[in-house]
């Protein structure tokens, strides 16, 4: 016996036995009488139409057990789609190479807060030695970059996009431009005494929508 199934949707699924008879005496057409067929209940006409053809003599002859090696045989392929790409031949050209870089950071590598954020003291203030790098809370653009012996010294501004800009102050040296794109690895200066200062220390600003905020809520997140 052979069976032979191809899936369709229920009401024409096509489930078929195919046994082999001792000798048969009677010569039965290639393609089965279709008004006996459609006198079968609803859901059968194409199985017992196909029963009719694969069972018959003449098919068995062309055919033998090479329909048993091909169902064999379509059993062991991947089952596919129709219209869906098959998704595992798909390549890259080139590699996708994801970067990840920290959000907000400190502006120093030692931090040492020296004085808070006040009514009259609009930052804070970190302890630092002469030539100490600094760099910025996060990426942005130079907005300004100004020389003075006076109030904030030499200082940086940097916008960061959405209303958020950061100062930095009282810098003994600037080595960015204005206009100039800014990351958490460039050094924007150098720690100093310049302008108003009582020795050396990085004074921080940050503000929003040009209101000053107090920088550790945005550094301690």
């Amino acid at each position: 016996m052979i069976r032979f199934s191809i899936n369709l949707p229920t009401n024409y699924r096509l489930d078929l036995h195919l046994v082999r008879k001792r000798g048969e005496s009677i010569d039965i057409p290639l393609f089965p009488n279709l008004k006996a067929i459609k006198k079968t209940r609803s859901g059968n006409k194409i199985s017992r139409f196909f029963s009719h053809i694969f069972g018959h003599k003449k098919i068995k002859k062309v055919f033998g057990v090479n329909i048993a090696l091909f169902v064999f045989a379509s059993s062991l392929l991947p089952n596919q789609t129709l219209g869906v790409e098959n998704v595992n031949n798909l390549t890259l050209s080139t590699p996708i190479i994801l970067t990840t870089q920290k959000g907000v950071q400190y502006p120093l590598k030692n931090i040492k807060i020296t004085q808070g954020y006040k009514f009259f003291h609009p930052g804070i203030d970190f302890d630092g030695i002469t030539s100490d790098p600094i760099y910025p809370i996060t990426s942005g653009i130079v907005e300004t970059t100004e020389y003075s012996r006076f109030g904030y010294g030499n200082n940086v501004l940097i916008n960061h996009g959405n209303g958020v800009t950061s100062l930095y102050a009282h810098l003994s040296k600037i080595e960015v431009t204005e206009g100039q794109e800014v990351n958490n690895t460039t050094e924007i200066g150098k720690v100093g005494a310049t302008g108003r200062a009582k020795g050396d220390h990085l004074h921080l600003e940050i503000h929003e929508n040009g209101k000053p905020i107090n920088p550790l809520t945005i550094l301690a997140n």
